[in-house]
């Protein structure tokens, strides 16, 4: 019999990419605290945050296998969340344009049944373009990129803003890597073709 297979997640993105596997799996909430610990650095957080979102629901689900995943971007020490507003888009945009941006994303696959946790953490390199004011007002026009980290959904017009985007997996900047769950998926004894 199959394993139960939950997306401890309500993101959009997350739900998109995970459907392009064409196996079952369900929806939770995890209702996860997002904030960094004082002098965590990004990676280590994208990492946390995605265990701790696949362990909030495990209890929901207990002989299943749970993904978590979380994003953090940052760039020289400074870090970008989902902007929530426009104002702060403008001023996220305004702060990463010209420069590069590392984008982390923790993933998390965990066996509720067993305990037993894989997790890793993927990078993507992304260059933003020296975006003029006009450019950042017309893109926030045209795009609702508010739910975001980084404010640029590089699947839509967001890739317009970019110069560059360097990793591994590039499902990873859209916020759930495929490949590295496929492994993860596969480990757990999962067929994938």
């Amino acid at each position: 019999m199959a394993r139960r297979l939950v997306l401890a997640s309500t993101s959009p993105f997350r739900r998109e990419l995970l459907t392009r596997l064409q196996i079952p799996f369900e929806i939770a909430d995890p209702k996860t605290d997002e904030s960094a610990l004082a002098g965590e650095r990004p990676e280590a957080t994208a990492k946390r945050l995605a265990e701790a979102k696949a362990r909030a629901v495990a209890a929901r689900y207990p002989d299943a296998l749970i993904i978590g995943s979380d994003q953090v971007a940052a760039s020289n020490g400074q870090r970008f969340g989902k902007p929530g507003s426009r104002e702060n888009a403008i001023a996220q945009l305004r702060l990463m344009r010209g420069k590069e941006v590392i984008f982390h994303t923790g993933l998390c696959l965990l066996d509720s049944a067993t305990d037993r946790v894989q997790v890793r953490c993927i990078d993507t390199q992304v260059g933003f373009r020296d975006l003029s004011d006009a450019e950042i007002e017309s893109y926030l026009d045209k795009e609702d990129a508010l739910n975001c980290a980084g404010s640029a959904k590089s699947e839509a017009l967001g890739i317009s803003l970019l110069s560059y985007l360097r990793g591994d997996d590039p499902n990873a900047l859209i916020g759930l890597p495929l490949i590295a769950l496929c492994n993860m998926l596969r480990a757990e004894g999962l067929a994938l073709p």
